[in-house]
């Protein structure tokens, strides 16, 4: 059932609603703005205090030009009268394409504030030129049962209005005892800490607090807030950075330079009083971001690929063989195919000479065998020669395109990045985004834009503690691309803890085997697990959790549910409940580690009978270990 409904309200607007507040459709969440400041309720308590909205501008040069004297810009939304106000409830259910939910609901109660220059404006206003023309800004504001979203709107103006953007004001002040799980790069560490300067400083580094974002809180109460940012394609990417004691202030990475009319990134809160509520509300990230923009979509695949770092012919041969047998749907040839990747002189237009194979013939048999093929090029080459190679990858019958080593942050390269992107999809490629690259929602527009890194995966051998925080922070902004191992003997978690990352880890674009050795498969009953399990499901369900310590995680595909539990350094014991499941009876095959098995892996595989509703499966994860579980309902 599709509902739109409109009230446009101005002069009658506290008739209907309260000033400037903005409610959830349930009740839980509620917004106030006053003038250029907000506040956020949840469950009647307060998670964000009286903070800041704006942001900072410069157009001194712009006004020059106009003979308008030059004044100061410090703040320049000091001076914003509100003029209006617009308010609307929006209820529709949209089906993506793939993902990690068949349907999904965009319910939201929006405001929107139409700000104008005062007559307190800093600067003299030249003879015949109207500033209320040409400043304006309205704050948009959103509340969905999931959390909050607002962002800055510029209106279209008679004269296409030039802006210079140089930061934020926008600020979360946050209740005294909350503490955050800091992350300073997309790859980098997480740890908890107190948002206080004394705890965050150091000798030498400056400023003292500046995390990536999706950055989840806790609240003295125990509520989890998650801060994030959604649909940036053309501005620049945004961190959170202490401003003082208990609040945060976005920190951009530099000035945006934009033309009217524009919307700014939204600017995102999202609360649970459990930490899985955030999981099972991150779909409010693909409903910020515009529905699907390509004509065609029949090329999209989403599937399991194999990395093939031997760029030989019989070994690149070798891994496609392997692909077929162990259904996987790609192979990637990685960095190094058309020479160095990071040297200028390497021409991505065709293999190296040093190589003996062509890349038709690779696909051609590729092709043969049901298999895709993807390659890594280096933004190098991407940069310079994109658009010779995209006409010839689709001759040769290119899958996708790893992009590598991409800048990221400013305005620039974030709108080239997302313009290649676009570009890929006139050629029917797909595409996989590496390296500190983190996505906000705009898959959901180009959704073959598979995958992203901007993970601590298995290229960094991270440890439990890691991997059971990622699913509260890193994925609630979107896929990542973790690059899932099994046999290499640097991981340092147990195989079921690896086995359960397909199920946890959602990717449309599910690489395996990372880093192990070619064709590592030698009859491991437990692998069947990843030779069942998709990549992109029907419904998806976290269970339980607590962000470091553990995650059950549980996914639909057809009749078929999938689940992975996974713990950090310490073993637990976990509950699966039954009812989650539709009513029924199920077969169960469960994967879980067991040390005292005299096999390579030491993962033990049970077959249990379980009906919904149900007793609960009780599973002992060994520290560092995981389990998998696969549950077919019988006819």
């Amino acid at each position: 059932m599709r509902k739109l409904f409109l009230a446009i309200c101005c002069a009658i607007a506290g008739h209907l609603f309260a000033a400037n507040e903005l409610s959830s459709p349930d009740g839980r969440y509620k917004i106030s703005v006053d003038g250029m400041t907000y506040s956020v309720m949840f469950n009647g308590s307060v998670i964000v205090r009286q903070s800041q909205m704006g942001v900072n501008i410069d157009n001194r040069l712009f006004e020059s030009a106009l003979a308008v004297p030059r004044g100061e810009y410090k703040d320049w939304c000091s001076d914003l009268e509100l003029r209006g106000e617009e308010r609307t409830e929006v209820d529709t259910t949209w089906t993506p394409l793939y993902g990690e939910n068949a349907s999904i609901r965009d319910h939201y109660n929006q405001l929107v504030l139409h700000y104008e220059k005062g007559s307190n404006g800093q600067g003299i206003v030249a003879e015949g030129y109207d500033k209320r023309k040409y400043y304006a800004m309205d704050i948009v504001v959103r509340a969905y049962n999931e959390g909050i979203a607002f962002r800055y709107h510029f209106p279209e103006t008679a004269n296409s209005l030039f802006l210079h953007i140089t930061g934020e004001q926008t600020s979360f002040a946050m209740p005294e005892g909350t503490q955050a799980w800091y992350e300073e790069w997309a790859q980098g560490p997480c740890e908890k800490r107190p948002l206080l300067a004394s705890h965050l400083s150091s000798l030498d580094s400056e400023p003292w607090f500046e995390s990536e974002r999706p950055l989840l809180l806790q609240l003295p109460s125990g509520t989890y807030v998650a801060l994030l940012e959604a649909a940036m394609k053309d501005y620049t990417r945004g961190k959170f950075r202490l401003k003082q004691d208990h609040e945060l202030q976005v920190a951009m990475y530099g000035c945006a330079d934009i033309i009217s009319p524009y919307d700014t990134p939204w600017r995102v809160i999202m609360a649970g009083e459990r930490a899985v509520d955030l999981i099972n509300h991150k779909d409010l990230v693909l409903n910020l971001n515009e529905p699907c923009a390509l004509a065609s979509t029949d090329f999209i695949r989403p599937g399991k690929a194999f990395r093939c770092c031997r760029l030989a012919k019989d070994a690149i041969l070798q891994s496609i063989d392997f692909c077929a047998d162990f259904g996987l749907q790609y192979v990637e040839l990685d960095a190094g195919w058309y020479g160095p990747e990071g040297k200028v002189s390497s021409d991505a237009t065709k293999v190296a000479d040093t190589r003996d194979f062509s890349m038709p013939e690779i696909c051609d048999y590729a092709r043969s065998k049901g298999v895709g093929v993807w390659v890594y090029v280096n933004q190098r080459a991407l940069y310079h020669q994109l658009d010779q190679l995209l006409p010839l990858y689709q001759q040769w019958g290119i899958s996708g395109i790893k992009f590598g080593f991409v800048q990221i942050g400013n305005q620039q390269w974030t709108t080239w990045l997302h313009q290649a992107v676009k570009k890929c999809a006139d050629y029917g490629i797909m595409v996989d985004i590496h390296d500190e690259y983190r996505p906000t929602g705009l898959s959901r527009t180009y959704p073959h834009l598979l995958t992203h890194e901007g993970v601590r995966g298995n290229e960094e051998m991270p440890d439990a503690y890691n991997n059971t925080l990622l699913p509260f922070t890193r994925y609630l902004c979107g896929p990542a691309d973790y690059t899932l191992c099994y046999f290499n003997n640097r991981v340092k978690n147990t195989k079921g803890h690896q086995l359960a990352m397909a199920a946890v880890y959602y990717s449309p674009l599910q690489f395996m085997f990372w880093y192990d050795n070619p064709y590592p498969v030698n009859g491991e009953q437990e692998l069947k697990f990843w030779r069942d399990i998709p990549t992109v499901f029907d419904e998806s369900i976290a269970l339980d959790g607590l962000p470091g310590e553990f995650i059950v995680q549980a996914r639909r595909s057809g009749n078929d549910w999938f689940v992975g539990a996974m713990t950090n350094c310490e073993g637990r014991t976990v509950s699966i409940p039954t009812t989650f499941l539709p009513k029924g009876q199920y077969t169960v095959e469960v994967y879980n580690d067991n040390p005292a098995l005299n096999t390579r892996t030491k993962v033990q595989s049970t077959t249990l009978r379980v009906k919904s509703p149900g007793k609960p499966i009780r599973l002992t994860l060994q520290p560092s270990g995981g389990a998998a579980l696969h549950f077919v309902r019988k006819k």
